[in-house]
């Protein structure tokens, strides 16, 4: 077996307004413990809050990690380090060009009605590329940050695709 196999791991810088989230659902929960020792009802208030801060805290949390073995390409969402969901997977044939965000080659590609999906850290100093994949009648722009160890894992499989 000739098989290879490139992987990478990138985290997401949470949004400013995560922080006024996590605040508010603390600020519930401490009602809800108010709640809880006052009256009855209090307790099935301080479980539901405490479910939805659980949630809430677990979703702020994210990760994307890029894989690809052989010609599958596919990008995982990691939620508070524990949820695993397939976010996009596709075939490297299925795609037109791989290049910087803010390259000119990316802007021929792109269409007004095409679907655009960010797995990007956002943090400053990041190099987000911009992948145009077309598969089932769909044009869809993946924005990604890949290291140089998936750059060139693609151009080996498919040099004309990826720009640089």
């Amino acid at each position: 077996m000739n098989d290879s196999y490139t992987e990478w791991l990138v985290k997401q810088k949470a949004p400013a307004y995560s922080i006024l989230i996590k605040a508010g659902m603390i600020f519930l929960c401490v009602i809800g413990a108010y709640l809880a020792l006052t009256t009855v009802f209090g307790i099935l208030v301080l479980a539901a809050v405490g479910a939805a801060t659980y949630f809430v805290f677990q979703n702020l949390s994210l990760e994307f990690e890029y894989l690809i073995v052989n010609d599958q390409i596919s990008i995982d969402k990691i939620m508070g380090q524990a949820r695993r969901k397939k976010a996009w997977e596709g075939v490297l044939s299925e795609i037109q060009i791989i290049a910087p965000l803010d390259s000119y080659v990316l802007k021929d590609y792109e269409k007004q009605n095409m679907k655009v999906l960010d797995f990007g850290s956002h943090t400053p100093g990041a190099k987000p590329y911009g992948m145009v994949h077309q598969g089932n009648g769909q044009c869809t722009k993946i924005i990604f940050e890949p290291n140089d160890k998936i750059l060139n894992h693609i151009r080996q499989r498919a040099p004309r695709k990826v720009v640089m």
